[in-house]
């Protein structure tokens, strides 16, 4: 593990977060590190419906948003971490990057090529694997978890447990919910190299909301 490289500080990270959008990663070390130096997993699943309503509202909705897809939970990525706090990003790799076919078919489970392809960009390199390795364990992990039915206004703690009563191998340290202006942004699950499920790092649980608050729940057109 490089030592040194790990997670901004907080006010550097507001400020990343606030640039970067409600729904981006949030903001990490910028130097480019070496391939496989990691510890851990994070698979992201993002929920489209908050994202796209920020996106219809600025007037420039994307193809993850069309009517038609009807996408509730979404893979945003399977992020690289490090035990003890931070992530690398951008990585040096000798992997071949994908090609247009291979993000493209990551669409259905990403909302679109153009995401699949930054994720590898900025968190795949940094696998270490293949970027059709990648892309593989990254669609494995997201079909791996049994997506509760949400809705209306839940408490985040509520969400938690659902994802745990349909996801009985993960325990409540292994996950989190995260939140942006009231709504359901995110559930993050922590997972080993070989996705087996593990307590996220303390940096990630950080990233949570008040497990107390009440989120609304943007409905799946």
């Amino acid at each position: 593990m490089i030592k040194g490289l790990r997670r901004p500080a907080a006010s550097n990270l507001l400020a990343g977060l606030l640039i970067a959008g409600a729904m981006t990663a949030p903001a990490g070390p910028a130097r480019a590190q070496p391939a496989g130096d990691f510890d851990y997993y994070v698979l992201a699943l993002s929920w489209s419906p908050t994202w796209c309503a920020n996106e219809v509202a600025a007037g420039d909705p994307p193809e993850q948003c069309a009517p038609e897809r009807k996408l509730g939970f979404t893979l945003h990525g399977l992020w690289p971490q490090y035990a003890d706090g931070g992530w690398p990003e951008y990585c040096d790799t000798h992997a071949r990057d994908p090609s247009r076919g291979q993000s493209a078919a990551m669409s259905d489970i990403m909302g679109s090529r153009g995401l699949a392809w930054y994720q590898w960009k900025k968190h795949g390199r940094c696998s270490g694997l293949a970027a059709d390795d990648y892309y593989g364990l990254s669609r494995r992990a997201f079909e791996r978890i049994s997506l509760p039915e949400i809705g209306g206004e839940m408490l985040a703690n509520v969400i938690e447990f659902d994802f745990i009563a349909q996801n009985p191998w993960l325990q409540p340290d292994d996950l989190i919910v995260t939140c942006a202006d009231g709504k359901l942004r995110e559930v993050r699950i922590c997972l080993s190299r070989d996705l087996e499920p593990q307590a996220c790092a303390r940096d990630v649980q950080e990233d949570g909301c008040r497990g107390d608050r009440p989120l609304t729940i943007p409905p799946i057109p």
